[in-house]
């Protein structure tokens, strides 16, 4: 792990809660690293605040280091990356006073399109230092946090397929490319998901739970809302069931959703809870917040307004 900036902990007289720690994604750089840390430390350093950055080797090692900030008192931690790195930050901060500020440098960029934050990285940089904090639910999946969306089947079998060497070729559209290689058959599977106290049998491809609002697609102007009522500050998750038979089904449901006509077809079933449980015959792949993760079932929560957010003013 590579740790630079306005001078490591000590050299200078910098309380701990007036820095911040930039979690710099390897891969954001495009090739380019010393290029973006110039970037980086010149937005920050022209703003006069302090900062340390980190680039961790994996996500356990950029964990470590956000927990570490955030036991120590950071003032905040600066995600520079995609949703994995905004997402790493968020459950290394989970349940402290330490935000986390979104720098935009990803792939999909989910989370910075429902929090508003700005494409550019000076502009970024700026609602990192003068933006207000906004407190979020956060989901846990099987003992991890995720602040945007856990899924079984289709979506999981699209970012499993979605590889890091396609993503850094095709940037969003690996997404598409591994979208339609899945939708053109899609699997199904007997899902029996339980909701709180509601229980749902039901021969499905694909259910997410939703914690985000939005989706985008990439540098497309494209913007899909997941859920008739979803809210980063509701205590729920949102349920959302999909299944579809065929390929002009998958066609009618994305149309649907696109022009949010969620009610009147019985191959989109949508409900709210605070806690889930799914599970499959046959067992499929899982996703929490885009990264794959092994196969159903899981077990999930909402932890409400657990998560620290800088937006906009």
């Amino acid at each position: 792990m590579q740790q630079n900036g306005s001078g490591a902990h000590g050299e200078y007289p910098y309380a701990d809660s007036e820095r911040f720690l930039v979690l710099l994604n390897p891969g954001a750089s495009g090739g380019q690293p010393e290029a973006l840390r110039r970037r980086l430390g010149g937005a920050f350093a022209a703003r006069g605040v302090p900062f340390d950055i980190v680039e961790p080797a994996t996500p356990e090692e950029g964990l470590r280091a956000v927990q570490a900030a955030a036991a120590r008192g950071y003032r905040a931690v600066a995600a520079v990356g995609g949703d994995g790195t905004v997402g790493i930050a968020l459950r290394g901060t989970a349940g402290t006073d330490v935000p986390v500020a979104i720098v935009p440098f990803g792939t999909g960029n989910q989370l910075a399109l429902n929090f508003s934050i700005p494409s550019s990285l000076e502009d970024s940089v700026r609602v990192a230092v003068e933006g207000r904090v906004a407190q979020v639910d956060l989901g846990r999946a099987n003992g991890e946090h995720f602040a945007l969306i856990a899924g079984a089947g289709l979506d999981a079998e699209v970012m499993t397929d979605a590889t890091s060497e396609l993503k850094n070729r095709l940037g969003f559209a690996a997404y598409l490319y591994s979208g339609l290689k899945n939708v053109m058959t899609p699997k199904t599977a007997e899902f029996l998901i339980v909701a709180d106290d509601h229980e749902v049998r039901v021969n499905a491809s694909m259910v997410l739970l939703a914690n985000a609002g939005q989706l985008g697609a990439g540098s497309l102007p494209v913007e899909v809302q997941l859920a008739p009522e979803s809210s980063f500050q509701d205590g729920l998750m949102d349920v959302c069931i999909y299944a579809p038979r065929n390929l002009p089904e998958v066609a009618r449901i994305l149309w649907r959703v696109a022009r949010r006509q969620f009610g009147g077809d019985d191959r989109m079933i949508f409900l709210q809870a605070k806690k889930v449980r799914i599970e499959s015959d046959p067992p499929v792949a899982i996703q929490i917040d885009g990264e794959p993760r092994g196969e159903t079932p899981i077990e999930a929560e909402i932890h409400p307004l657990s998560g620290n957010v800088l937006v906009p003013r």
